[in-house]
């Protein structure tokens, strides 16, 4: 009682100066209806300018939340997307015969959403983090996108974290092909540009243009087929040469890596036996002998 007693004594002043602008202002627009008006529409104006500050400041926090969401949405449009191009691809194998017989019920490839927690472009082998680990399904050898093409593919994991190699590092050789003409070669970066690499071991008589798309050959268990990977500046090796260059600018910038989705093949395991089926065999004699 009494810290309230000095409280008042100490503001009496402003605590007096406030009940008298309270009584003035009530006596001042009591009486006259057009000044009524004005203060109303001048408050209405003020708490309008409050309420939408106030929106602004809780849309702001609430732009994770949505985001999150939108990324979510992203993976599974992504998801559908190479489903679609899957059967279409087997429909033209079929010549658009028996399309009954085309087996839409398994989800070739899955996506999940991760976010980039560190990041490097500027040293000679170069990788990254994400945010999501064995935990949530993360195992070495997934691929890596963001929405605008290939990031790199997964290395190790931690329970709650992953290193990815970056397609900024020599090690890491991406299968890609024209797209207009479907020639394919190798995918590497050279360690100049961040935004540019190298597409290698081309055959030389490679139809292309420069501004044609690169993207993913589907030639492994990692990447599905047609992912955008760049676009051709120009050849970077003579043409008289057997096998040539061209230099590529990359479509994901990996200055501004933020959201990505890795890449899960549900069917890679049965890929890599066959593949390792292969081996074992070209390794056996020939039959006759």
């Amino acid at each position: 009682m009494n810290e309230l007693f000095g409280f008042i004594v100490r503001h009496s002043k402003w605590l007096v100066f406030a009940f008298f602008v309270t009584i003035s202002c009530t006596l001042l627009f009591n009486d006259d209806p057009y000044r009524r008006h004005v203060f109303m529409t001048s408050a209405g104006r003020m708490a309008a300018t409050v309420y939408k500050g106030a929106n602004n400041v809780t849309s702001y926090f609430d732009l994770r939340e949505i985001n999150g969401d939108l990324n979510r949405r992203n993976a599974e449009l992504q998801a559908e997307i190479v489903r679609m191009q899957e059967t279409i691809d087997r429909l033209r194998e079929q010549n658009f015969t028996d399309t009954l017989a085309i087996d839409s019920g398994v989800r070739h490839f899955d996506f999940i959403v991760a976010h980039v927690i560190n990041n490097s472009i500027s040293h000679p082998f170069n990788y990254l983090t994400i945010n999501k680990g064995s935990s949530d399904g993360i195992k070495p050898e997934l691929g890596v996108i963001d929405r605008n093409g290939v990031v790199g593919i997964v290395s190790t994991t931690g329970a709650h974290s992953a290193r990815v190699i970056s397609l900024l590092n020599p090690h890491f050789r991406l299968s890609c092909k024209i797209k207009r003409s479907d020639y394919f070669g190798s995918l590497v970066w050279d360690g100049a540009n961040p935004s540019e690499a190298l597409l290698e071991e081309l055959p030389r008589h490679t139809v292309f243009e420069p501004g044609d798309t690169i993207v993913t050959s589907g030639y492994s268990a990692v990447f599905p087929s047609g992912l955008p990977v760049g676009v051709i500046i120009g050849a970077d090796t003579d043409r008289n040469q057997n096998f040539f260059t061209l230099r590529v600018r990359l479509l994901a910038d990996f200055t501004t890596l933020g959201n990505v989705q890795v890449v899960i093949n549900n069917q890679a395991e049965e890929i890599r036996a066959l593949s390792a089926g292969e081996e074992n065999d070209s390794k056996k004699k020939p039959f006759g002998n």
